[in-house]
């Protein structure tokens, strides 16, 4: 009823003056002969509601093709709908349209060829991604069987290397998924305690070097997700707490119960994080001035963990005071094993 009214206030002008016109006839009828102007005052006045009522109905009408042909011509500016557009505006309206048509078209263009080159660059970052992993891996292969040939300090360099390739190759590929239209997520149950040691064991070097106590209090618990994005989630903050840790370090795995999420928390006692700053460590590129570490830092890995966080469908909240350590809460929405989803 709004737009209806909205599309007729625009005549307005003209609907006055067509009743002006209505009213001065029925003024002369009246001044001409008075018996005869009562005798068809109820004539004149059906006749008067009838003609509204027409001209209001094709109005209506009017503005409803138009707006049909309007929007039909913003989701498809070619020159066939452009046509079927113009024959609703007027002469002078005409000329807007053809330019705002050939506007249209030069953007949809360069939109399309932008589009193009994107998919064509978010192929060439996954392909050279994959194509790093061969040597990453055999540098992993060397580490593995040669570590007794290779001096304690060479092979931590090497380690932290390689831990370094594979958390920027990682943070490379996740941030094209997230960018990416293209979604290949395989939400299943997955052990949550099984997953983070395999994820220690990645980091079990750096870790042995820090000399990290690690603390569990984790059951046997599930979480439904998908286990490359959770794997890559739970490593962004494991990576950061090695990055920023203290004296003594430690690192502590626990799980609770609230409002019907499953909450793990994944806390440090390393040097955390200015009471400033918390509020913003999620933002892309955000590093803060907590310390030369963080200087030196990128300032994604927590950026894109809230977003893999928002694909899985996820809650981060994180707590920290400075030099009290870091604490990251992940609550994950309960789903029973016999659901599925698509």
């Amino acid at each position: 009823m709004k737009r209806i009214i909205k599309s007729l206030l625009q005549y307005i002008p003209w609907l006055l003056l067509l009743l002006g016109i209505d009213a001065f006839a029925a003024l002369l009828l009246w001044l001409a002969d008075v018996q005869a102007f009562y005798a068809m005052m109820v004539v004149i006045v059906l006749a008067t509601v009838l003609l509204f009522s027409l001209v209001c109905g094709v109005l209506i009408q009017w503005e409803r093709k138009k707006e049909q042909a309007f929007l039909a011509f913003l989701y498809n500016p070619d020159e066939y709908h452009e046509e079927l557009l113009l024959e609703t505006v007027s002469v002078v309206q005409r000329e807007y349209i053809r330019q705002l048509g050939k506007n249209l078209r030069d953007k949809q263009i360069a939109y399309t060829e932008l589009q193009t080159q994107l998919n064509d660059y978010e192929e060439y970052v996954e392909s050279w991604a994959h194509e790093t992993k061969t040597p990453l891996s055999l540098l992993t292969l060397l580490l593995d069987n040669r570590r007794d040939e290779l001096s304690p300090d060479v092979s931590f360099k090497l380690d932290h290397i390689r831990n370094r390739m594979q958390e920027s190759i990682d943070q490379m590929l996740f941030y094209a998924r997230v960018k990416s239209t293209r979604k290949d997520y395989l939400f299943e149950h997955i052990p949550i305690r099984t997953c983070i040691k395999d994820l220690l064991e990645d980091y079990r070097p750096l870790l042995e070097e820090k000399q990290f106590q690690i603390r569990f209090s984790l059951s046997e618990d599930t979480v439904y997700s998908d286990r490359r994005g959770l794997s890559f989630l739970l490593g962004q903050i494991i990576s950061n707490s090695i990055k920023y840790c203290g004296e003594d370090p430690e690192l502590c795995f626990s799980a609770f119960e609230r409002d019907g999420c499953y909450v793990l928390s994944i806390k440090d006692n390393g040097v955390g994080v200015r009471s400033c700053d918390l509020p913003y460590i999620f933002e892309k590129g955000f590093t803060g001035d907590s310390g030369e570490n963080r200087k030196k830092a990128t300032g994604m890995g927590l950026y894109l963990a809230k977003e893999i966080a928002r694909e899985l469908n996820v809650t981060l909240n994180a707590n920290s005071e400075w030099n009290q350590g870091f604490e990251m809460q992940i609550s994950f929405p309960v789903v029973k094993e016999s659901s599925q989803f698509s």
